[in-house]
């Protein structure tokens, strides 16, 4: 029987798995965490709306159904592709088909020291570590005497107005405003003050430009400051750099966040390198209409460990996109075990959009472009749909009402991925 190897139980991994779980073929997804993670929300569980397992599923629950596949928690070291090999920690897979959903990685584009300094948001662990940084920076304000120095911490800087970035200073200023107004005695959380940089000209630039400017004047009416032409230059333990349009600038601030790029995983970086493989500057494999590598009709690559060219323009890096290059993996590996021509991938474009904040959002569905509220309870619905299980909706539907009604966020605990520190004043 085929042995189908899949890395990366992502979208485009899991869906694949799924997708699959009809062909006369063996499968095996191998991903070194044991859990589906819905990324889009991930941003909530790093400003406390939501917690972990609200936004993540264990794969084996998943995909306990599907009797052809097998879930191995393993961590993949190295593709071999002459060998048709997969290794691992503790052993080699053969292959037949090989499918590569790695996913990406945090980039800070060659200052990988800034990420001390200015965490990013891929994982549960970026997320509660940023949770925990801006919780703390409320706390260390109240305890705080010097006022320069109390302004320092209650001030928060977003770098990247892509989408992560608009929604994660959307939810820091509704945390000041509405969540923590009340709880605190020496500060006014309130007057926190939120920038949110980005290199370009606008915000949200996948967006057309009615719809970023629709976006900046709601961040601006919740208090989020907007500069775009700003090219950060260095990220220190108490603020950041940037060369802005009116010259070089520095901003004093205790919390600095980063959601300006990411790029494909090392180990899509590796395999193209042994393949000597065309890749872009994010690291992304270059793909082929059905989504295979050219030359290696074995390997399929899917979501953001690939580019994937239509009309000629690369898809963007988003779970729609690795959904449905899931989906259609049964189509491609149906027609290779028959040894007829695989049809082209073809991706079907049903919108983008991101939400600002409470009752604030913005969508683009292609045939119209709306804001505001009709466009967030969209955005809360088709969140909810493309979660994967039944539990997650459930749960997090409820904490969403919980919130809209009360203006609270149930998650706000500071943990520690090791010992406390004893200097409640370090970021």
């Amino acid at each position: 029987m085929t042995r189908v190897v899949i890395i990366g139980g992502g979208f485009g991994g899991l869906n694949a798995a799924q997708s699959l779980s009809k062909l006369p073929v063996e499968v095996t997804l191998v991903d070194k965490r044991n859990f589906h993670l819905f990324q889009p929300l991930l941003y909530q569980v790093a400003t406390g709306g939501l917690s972990p397992g609200d936004v993540a599923a264990p794969l084996r629950s998943i995909l306990s159904k599907k009797k052809n596949v097998t879930v191995l928690l393993e961590e993949v070291t190295e593709i071999d592709a002459q060998a048709r090999a997969v290794k691992t920690l503790s052993g080699d897979l053969p292959y037949d088909i090989l499918i590569l959903a790695a996913g990406a990685e945090n980039h800070y584009f060659g200052h990988d020291e800034w990420a001390a300094f200015a965490p990013a948001l891929k994982t549960i662990e970026d997320a509660t570590e940023i949770r925990r940084r801006i919780l703390s920076a409320f706390e260390n304000a109240e305890c705080e005497s010097d006022p320069a120095v109390r302004r320092e911490w209650l001030r928060f800087v977003v770098v990247g107005g892509g989408p992560t970035g608009v929604e994660l200073a959307g939810a820091i200023a509704e945390i000041g405003r509405d969540t923590l107004r009340h709880d605190f005695r020496r500060i006014h959380p309130e007057e926190s003050e939120i920038l949110l940089l980005d290199s370009g000209s606008r915000l949200l630039s996948n967006m057309p430009p009615d719809l970023s400017e629709k976006a900046e004047r709601s961040l601006i009416q919740i208090g989020v400051r907007p500069l775009t032409g700003c090219h950060v230059t260095a990220i220190d333990e108490q603020g950041v750099e940037f060369n802005a349009p009116e010259g070089p600038r520095r901003l004093e601030a205790r919390t600095v966040l980063w959601a300006a790029g990411v790029r494909a995983s090392s180990l899509t970086r590796k395999l193209a390198e042994q393949l000597n493989a065309q890749i872009d500057r994010g690291g992304r494999l270059s793909v082929g209409p059905d989504l295979s590598i050219p030359g290696h009709p074995e390997i399929f690559v899917l979501g953001d460990a690939a580019v994937c060219m239509e009309s000629g323009k690369p898809l963007p890096g988003t779970c729609p996109v690795a959904m449905q290059q899931g989906w259609y993996m049964p189509k491609a590996i149906a027609a290779r075990l028959r040894n007829q021509a695989v049809p082209p991938f073809h991706y079907t474009d049903k919108g983008t959009m991101a939400t600002i904040g409470r009752k604030s959002a913005v969508c683009d569905l292609g045939f119209v472009r709306f804001g505001g509220f009709p466009a967030w309870l969209a955005w809360l619905f088709l969140h909810l749909m493309y979660l994967v299980t039944f539990r997650s909706r459930v749960i997090v539907a409820m904490q969403w009402a919980f919130q809209y009604f009360t203006f609270n966020r149930s998650a706000r605990l500071i943990t520690y991925s090791g010992v406390a520190p004893q200097n409640k004043r370090r970021p």
